[in-house]
């Protein structure tokens, strides 16, 4: 074998390696990062049973509407077709879903980037939407 093709040799199992090594690493990354995120704490107002959920099982905001609707809602009319329309607004009809951040402070679920998201929340609420009614008292 020549010294070039001993070289082109030794770049392939380099480079082989390399990506074994790139594949473990993202692998573990994964691992950790499940590990380090706790799950989630789910309280629909009004009930006094609370649910946990994994948010790193879930993709985005529209994932974790259909995990709500699942949790919450008796009966889906809409079946899997519904859940093409199904996003945070109308996950759990009446009520609105919102969130606790690290500073106890209550915001809307949507407002930030999914991975924002799930780096600072820290409980999950639905609480009952108000009606127009309930904003002007007196008017019946």
């Amino acid at each position: 074998m020549s010294r070039h093709d001993l070289h082109q040799e030794a770049q392939k199992r380099f480079c082989s390696s390399s990506k074994n090594l790139l594949t473990l690493s993202t692998a573990m990354d994964d691992g950790m990062t499940s590990m380090v995120i706790p799950p989630v704490t789910v309280v629909l107002e009004g009930r006094s049973i609370c649910h946990r959920i994994h948010l790193n099982q879930h993709s985005g905001y529209q994932s974790l509407a259909k995990s709500l609707r699942r949790m919450f809602v008796e009966v889906d009319e809409g079946g899997e077709n519904g859940e093409q329309g199904l996003n945070l607004s109308n996950a759990v009809p009446g009520y609105v879903v919102a969130y606790e951040d690290m500073e106890d402070d209550l915001l809307l679920v949507g407002d930030l980037d999914w991975n924002d998201f799930v780096r600072v929340v820290k409980r999950i609420r639905i609480i009952p939407a108000k009606t127009s009614r309930a904003k002007h008292p007196g008017t019946e």
